[in-house]
């Protein structure tokens, strides 16, 4: 059974998720209940938070200067929002502020324009980042990546060397909390130990981190306060549109927001506008209250669970993961594959079949496993590459396919991603079928689809409306 254990007595994880009963159809026609081991791209939701929506939804209304209850109301559960994401991630809210947005990759792009940067900053990187934690920067200044070490760590001595490289030019350092990839955790506060004392400030995408471990970004004077946090409610059990950056109100009260109009002013004339304070100015428009809320209450009950307790809970599953998956012929891990090191990551496990596409092995698992994982490069493709040992002409002879319109041959990896409520019997279930894959035995005549990579099985109708649909068949 797979359950936190709290201070007390057990939790168990299992009855507090929605959907983990469903039953759902196979390539044979039989139904099983869904393992979900896709929680790295995003988690099912928290009944805590369905439920406290259900509550909410018949009081929702306008917030802010609305003179009705329900306004009155809605104002007071969205500013109370703000306030318990800013302790989940001990924020000290009287310097610090809380802004609300779609996700983590909107609030990397908001502060790519909103952190005062010049032609020649630098913001260094590294390898390990998700596009969401690259991108976003090579606009807006150079980017410098700090290398990753052949398993897949952060090679912290040329990440010494960049700093000291660029040192004065050097605006932010940004860097993951944890990787979406190997789930390898970053010295998030050794590197802003160091980066402070180099005069620049630290980002941490804690999209991957915040549902596995605790985030502290420790007082604004201490060497190793984290100056910038974004998190993703849809990765905390609360997948309804909202993330969070949360960084000095400074910052932010230095300059116009990027997005203007409605919510962002105190005062508008022909001439002039004076913009509002925090985090008014930076949250434009009509907010996503109910996903603010939902996501306050899924921070709010991992808080009361216990981030130790959950850490605990997926370190367990990780070992024996690894154990189960490493004694599989065939079967290839990426990252860290020593069980007694599972202190060091997060549940995210990158594996191969060797001589099956990893888009094969996926599809098998899902058609005709009935369990959900991920395959491809995960949105962070230097990485990888890296991690696969490509070399240069493999990779460019992949780009050139794939610009042309064919991702057959796309390299990558099977992604098996843990969340609090998965357990042993679901490692079974995925070493199983990783079993037959290996030598062969499965059901479906499978055939690729060259402009997605995908395979999908040969005849099979999928049997979507009899489950949900908006309108008719597709």
């Amino acid at each position: 059974m797979c359950s936190c254990t709290g201070s007390d007595q057990p939790v168990n994880m299992r009855d507090r998720i929605l959907g983990l009963d469903r039953r759902v159809p196979l390539l044979d026609g039989r139904l099983v209940p869904y393992v979900n081991l896709d929680n790295a791209a995003s988690t099912p939701p928290l009944r805590d938070a369905m439920e406290a929506l259900e509550r909410f939804m018949p009081f929702y209304s306008s917030v802010h200067r609305g003179s009705g209850f329900k306004s009155r109301l809605s104002t007071v559960a969205y500013d109370q929002a703000h306030e318990i994401v800013g302790r989940f991630v001990r924020a000290d809210l009287s310097t610090n502020t809380v802004i609300f947005g779609k996700n983590t990759t909107e609030a990397i792009n908001k502060l790519s324009y909103r952190l005062p940067l010049s032609p020649d900053s630098v913001v260094i990187t590294t390898q390990l980042e998700h596009h969401s934690n690259d991108l976003p920067w090579r606009g807006r200044a150079q980017v410098v990546h700090a290398r990753a070490t052949p398993e897949g760590r952060l090679d912290e001595e040329d990440f010494d060397r960049k700093l000291d490289e660029y040192a004065g030019r050097v605006a932010l350092v940004a860097v993951a909390g944890a990787s979406n990839v190997t789930g390898f955790l970053q010295p998030i506060h050794r590197l802003a130990r160091k980066v402070h004392a180099a005069g620049a400030r630290i980002l941490v995408d804690a999209a991957q981190l915040a549902p596995h471990r605790r985030v502290d970004m420790k007082p604004d004077d201490d060497p190793e306060h984290l100056d910038f946090v974004t998190i993703s409610a849809h990765k905390m059990y609360a997948p309804f549109g909202t993330g969070a950056l949360v960084g000095p109100k400074r910052v932010f009260l230095q300059s116009g927001p990027e997005y203007t109009g409605g919510g962002t002013v105190d005062v508008v004339t022909l001439d002039e506008v004076y913009w509002a304070g925090m985090p008014d100015r930076d949250e434009s428009g009509s907010p996503n209250v109910a996903g603010a809320v939902a996501m306050a209450v899924a921070a709010q009950t991992l808080m009361d669970v216990g981030m130790d307790n959950i850490a605990a809970h997926e370190e367990g599953l990780i070992a024996y993961a690894l154990g189960r998956l490493g004694a599989i012929p065939g079967v290839r891990i990426y990252g860290e594959t020593d069980p007694t090191r599972v202190g060091e990551r997060v549940g995210v496990i990158p594996f191969i079949v060797e001589g099956v596409s990893h888009f094969l092995v996926a599809a098998i698992l899902g058609y005709e496993g009935g369990i959900g994982v991920r395959s491809g490069c995960f949105c962070a493709h230097p990485y990888v590459v890296h991690l696969l040992g490509l070399k240069a002409d493999e990779s460019a002879a992949w780009r050139k396919q794939l610009l042309n319109g064919d991702k057959s041959n796309m390299p990558g990896m099977v992604r098996a991603s843990f969340g609090c409520y998965n357990n042993s019997e679901d490692i079974d279930r995925l070493t199983e079928m990783l079993e037959r894959i290996a030598r062969g035995d499965y059901q479906g005549d499978y055939r690729v689809n060259p402009s997605t990579g995908e395979y999908i099985p040969l005849g099979y109708e999928e049997p979507l409306a009899d489950y949900f649909l908006l309108e008719g068949r597709i």
